[in-house]
């Protein structure tokens, strides 16, 4: 049968070419790095957020590269800031943040053990755990229980799950499920959860847990300021004495004392800036550490279960003063340099004008000598005329002996006498006005 190109439509897929701007790319695939995976349910979690200032991007890639090798699945490719994977039974889940990385191992829950007794990370190798880094910020064991798993009354879910100790939580996600906890660190240094689904789901489940890792590792980061605001505060204090100090000095201010004045202030500015320098950057972070953890516990929806202190209240109870006294002291910080500066400055004035007034002295004193060196040359310019005109007056006389002993008959001294003064009329005027030519130049 012949072929009919009218009987017969090709699928042409459609292309369009952008002009794309150069980050776009990166920006679209970064929109699901932070997709934390569904949680099996009953399942645990183990979580990890260390500082991660002295371990480079290289180093925490090769430790998951040679975790999954172990394992004979396919490791992180290229340079990637985060990364999740399926171990066998466990996930893995890792990001990197700009301080801290953070580490998820979930796996599925043993019921037959008691609760927490082995948890995720026991399912990696010994030796893999063992290259972790140290520098541990947070470390959390989770249980992710069905509802029906927990106890009905609180004394009995803080005996089963919390050996007694007393819980913080209640419902998250406007009832979707329970979260419980203790704040007291195991024998492993780990603190302990029980996230409890109601109507949540694996994927909701898995979101409020990353959101109570998210809390505690801004919380841990958060903290790191209040032991500096309390290692600076004596130093600010010693500063705050002497400036005070320095300042009652600048009211009897002599001038023989201002230079090691000057230098006194000028050391205390530079131990201020340097102190300041050591410390902002740290209560900058602090402060926007604490608006995250204010912003993620919001996300928590939190609601109050009789008996239990809520999550939010714990935790702002306990971080809100700290954080308000780091806010003190850096504004304090900030005032004692702005007022160091200002007595600088005053104090610099103070010498300028000491300069000036000795730099006056020294103008006056030039122009005392300049009016007497004028004196003098008025005075040498009054003999000059004598002199010039006595010069003038022996050429003259010369001149007329010798018309008198051609025959001519002169009076040589009669002549000489009487054009004496109009030699020095004539000689006076010239050099007044070579004076007063050579005065005009400069405004010339």
């Amino acid at each position: 049968m012949p072929h009919d190109a009218n009987t017969e439509t090709a699928a042409v897929e459609f292309s369009l070419r952008l002009h794309e701007h150069p980050l776009r790319r990166q920006v679209a695939s970064e929109t699901h790095t932070l997709a934390y995976p569904a949680l099996q349910i009953p399942g645990q979690v183990s979580h990890l957020a260390y500082a991660n200032q002295h371990l480079s991007l290289a180093n925490e890639l090769w430790l998951l590269q040679r975790l999954c090798r172990h394992f004979g699945v396919a490791g992180p490719a290229g340079e990637v800031a985060a990364f999740s994977t399926q171990l066998g039974e466990l996930q893995l889940f890792w990001q990197r943040h700009a301080e801290h990385s953070m580490l998820s191992i979930s796996a599925p829950l043993d019921s037959a053990s008691p609760p927490f007794a082995q948890p995720a990370l026991a399912g990696l190798p010994a030796e893999w755990l063992d290259l972790l880094p140290g520098q541990v910020l947070v470390a959390i064991h989770a249980l992710v229980l069905p509802a029906a798993a927990l106890p009905q009354a609180v004394p009995e879910l803080a005996a089963h799950f919390f050996t007694g100790h007393e819980l913080v939580g209640g419902e998250v996600g406007d009832g979707a499920g329970w979260l419980f906890g203790d704040y007291q660190p195991d024998h492993n240094g780990f603190l302990r959860f029980v996230l409890a689904d109601r109507r949540m789901g694996r994927r909701q489940a898995g979101r409020m847990l990353q959101r109570l890792f998210d809390i505690e590792s801004a919380r841990a980061l958060a903290q790191l300021a209040p032991p500096i605001a309390q290692q600076i505060a004596p130093e600010l204090a010693a500063a705050d004495l002497e400036l005070a100090e320095l300042i009652s000095s600048l009211q009897d201010l002599s001038a023989h004392n201002e230079w090691p004045l000057l230098q006194r202030l000028t050391r205390l500015s530079a131990q201020v800036e340097s102190a300041l320098s050591r410390t902002d950057h740290r209560f900058a972070a602090s402060a926007d550490y604490y608006t995250q953890v204010r912003e993620r516990l919001l996300e928590l929806r939190e609601t109050r279960v009789q008996g239990v202190q809520p999550l939010s209240q714990f935790l702002t109870r306990r971080l809100a003063p700290k954080l308000q006294h780091c806010a003190v002291v850096a504004q304090r910080q900030r005032t004692l340099a702005q007022r160091v500066s200002r007595a600088t400055a005053l104090l610099r004035t103070r010498v300028e004008v000491g300069l000036e007034q000795q730099n006056q002295h020294l103008l006056s004193g030039m122009a005392e000598r300049a009016r007497l060196q004028l004196r003098l040359q008025e005075t040498v310019e009054g003999l000059s005329i004598a002199a010039i005109s006595y010069y003038l007056c022996g050429l003259l006389g010369y001149g007329l002996k010798g018309l008198k002993a051609m025959g001519v008959p002169v009076a040589v001294e009669l002549v000489q006498g009487l054009s004496l003064p109009l030699l020095v009329a004539v000689l006076f005027a010239v050099l007044r006005r070579v004076r007063r030519k050579l005065g005009e130049q400069p405004a010339a």
